[in-house]
């Protein structure tokens, strides 16, 4: 047996360099590179073996940890979980900062290899610089908080673990089932050990992403239940996307005439103009899935895994013998709401009951009610997309206790824009081209999106909403821009989101990859601030304001932000609009650009859209001096009473 000797970060550089997938014949190099960010934790080790010799990974710098991360794993994302970017850095706060990006990989069911450096195996220098010493238990470092958020965790203190827990990582970093983040802890020392590995663990690995088919008791049961019922209503999740099957699911849906709609990771699939679409679902779901879904008496599941913005905390399905057929590779998923369950490989589930069903003489009984749901949707977004502000008869959108028009006042002394946000996405929606992709996270823009957005282009929708993770958007954006670097890529960010973290905005002017930053700056968190005052509250906490000297309370004037002037202080070319005017303008002379460029979109606070017969359960006090608050609490307790209990 031939030996190599390396140092433990050596060699794990040359294995991560050796690691395939094949998916459906096609092999493709898994880890296309390492995002890093060096500290006294990982540079001497990681950092001195990728300099020696990083093979063919591509090594890039971040600028934040989370960042970097989040630029992963819309990297992942993007590609469809078929090739990945490692992320590694230092000791202790470094690899803490990491910690947000594991949960929002694990959450959404995205690879992300995560390498933090660790304290010493050895103990001996203790306590090392950013160590955090438990004096109940001396094996615990900052690290260890990555096990509740990873789907496999492994430190690495002898040389020899490397070789078991590397391929126990790709197992779980190429499996559809179970993926998500994958932290391997390296401790400083052991990173620059020496050891004499065996050739063959170096060897080119190929891991086959197989199609697993459903059994025949699967396809039977199914089969059964689907002949029982007159309205199945399809709800595309993200599994569709990452299986490759929405042509299965197109000629399944046509064939027996079955509306489909669409979760968050499960938009974009199939076009929005296809004549079975019936948009978005449940909480953040449009008035055309949301008026069929109270009408289905089957819900036939594909990819998804139910969260409560899809099933509005398994309210929105409320056909008095509704059930449940789920097809999804995760048998925990498929078990969900008491389903029938087909778990297999979503494609090939369709192909084998797009087979099975042809020797039946069925067809969905929805009549008219497809094509009058889509006409009124579409009504409703044309509506929705040329809202307009004046002060004599505007409308908003939401109406409530709050002084609207008081605000609204403040908002255009201060910025001389009367833009709603739903006009803007009008625009926006209008103004870009179906080879285009839009990026986003958190906010009110993700429910806004999936209520109107209209995809032109398959795949052009990469929306996080597993975790919602705030920050995400500039990053991931990034990400998106090397899995797709001739396409251009616009990140959707309240300002908000902007301000928690937009790190990597930089490392694009870096690496030369453009992004267009299409920032909503309302000087709110408006989706929170939109939630507070749905449930009775004021304005607590989610507006931009002063302190007041007088109140002692952050209820002064709005505290206004150039957006603009600081992206330009990146390097990217910027514009501030206040119309619909500039604002397309502003979108047509950002694409001639070559760096990044960010548009700050000063739009209307509490503009946002509203919900479609849609209910979402949130811990509203059950006493309160409010009589609002103990109306909506009242109100919240009835819905409970109709929603499903498990």
């Amino acid at each position: 047996m031939a030996k190599i000797r390396l140092t433990v970060a050596q060699a794990l550089v040359k294995f991560l360099d050796n690691q395939y997938v094949d998916v459906d014949g096609q092999e493709i190099k898994f880890i296309e590179g390492i995002f890093g960010i060096f500290g006294h934790g990982n540079v001497i080790g990681l950092g001195q073996a990728l300099e020696q010799d990083s093979g063919g990974l591509i090594v890039r710098q971040g600028r934040n940890e989370q960042g970097m991360a989040h630029a992963a794993i819309g990297f992942a994302k993007q590609k469809l979980r078929r090739q990945i970017y490692a992320c590694t850095s230092s000791v202790g706060p470094g690899a803490a900062n990491m910690i947000t990006a594991a949960a929002t990989a694990s959450a959404n069911r995205i690879p992300l290899l995560l390498l933090p450096g660790d304290v010493y195996a050895t103990r001996q220098p203790d306590p090392v610089l950013q160590q955090i010493e438990q004096s109940y238990d001396l094996s615990l470092s900052t690290n260890d908080a990555f096990k509740v958020v990873s789907k496999y965790w492994d430190r690495i203190a002898r040389p020899e673990q490397l070789m078991s827990a590397c391929v126990n990582a790709m197992r779980v970093l190429t499996d559809p089932a179970e993926t998500g983040a994958v932290t391997l802890a390296l401790p400083q020392d052991v990173q620059g050990e020496a050891y004499d590995y065996p050739d063959y663990f170096f060897q080119k690995r190929v891991y086959r992403i197989e199609r697993t088919p459903p059994t025949q008791p699967m396809v039977d049961d199914a089969i059964k239940l689907l002949i029982s019922k007159r309205k199945p209503l399809i709800v595309c999740g993200g599994g569709v996307k990452y299986s490759a099957a929405a042509d299965a699911l197109r000629q399944f849906a046509e064939k027996y005439a079955i509306p489909f709609a669409e979760t968050q990771a499960g938009k974009g699939a199939i076009v929005s103009s296809h004549y079975l679409n019936v948009g978005g679902i449940g909480e953040t779901g449009c008035l055309a899935a949301n008026t069929l879904a109270k009408q289905a008496d089957l819900v036939i599941g594909i990819g998804t895994r139910y969260t409560d913005f899809t099933t509005s905390s398994k309210w929105i399905f409320q056909h008095p013998d509704v059930d449940y057929l789920n097809l999804n590779i995760c048998r925990f998923d498929a078990l969900k709401l008491d389903g029938v369950d087909v778990v297999a490989d979503a494609k090939v589930a369709l192909e084998a009951l797009l087979a099975a069903l042809a020797k039946h003489s069925f067809q969905a009984q929805w009549g008219d009610s497809i094509a009058d749901a889509r006409e009124a949707y579409h009504q409703e977004v044309d509506r929705v997309y040329h809202v307009e502000y004046n002060e004599t008869d505007f409308v908003p959108e939401i109406a409530d206790h709050i002084d609207r028009k008081k605000v609204f006042a403040e908002f255009i002394a201060l910025t001389d824009s009367c833009l709603t946000q739903s006009r803007a996405l009008g625009v926006i929606n209008r103004s870009l081209k179906e080879t285009d992709i839009i990026v986003g996270a958190s906010g009110s823009l993700p429910g806004d999106l999936q209520r109107v957005w209209q995809c032109k282009g398959v795949n052009t929708y990469h929306l996080e909403y597993g975790y919602s993770c705030m920050g995400y958007e500039v990053n991931a954006a990034l990400g998106v821009k090397i899995a797709e670097p001739t396409r251009e890529v616009y990140s959707m960010v309240g300002d908000g989101s902007y301000m928690m973290l937009h790190s990597e905005l930089v490392t694009s002017i870096q690496e030369g990859k453009k992004i267009n930053i299409l920032l909503m700056d309302n000087m709110t968190n408006g989706c929170i601030n939109n939630l507070e005052l749905e449930h009775g509250m004021d304005s607590f906490g989610t507006e931009f304001r002063f302190r007041n000297d007088k109140t002692g309370k952050l209820d002064g004037g709005f505290v206004p932000v150039d957006f603009a002037m600081n992206a330009a202080s990146y390097g990217c070319k910027t514009y501030t609009v206040r119309t619909a005017e500039e604002l397309e303008a502003a979108i047509i002379d950002a694409r001639r650009q070559t760096v990044s460029t960010l548009i700050d979109i000063k739009v209307l606070p509490k503009t946002m859209i509203h919900k479609y017969l849609s209910w979402w359960r949130v811990g509203v006090a059950q006493v309160s001096t409010s009589q609002r608050i103990d109306d909506v609490a009242q109100w919240l307790n009835r819905n409970i009473e109709k929603a499903r209990e498990y």
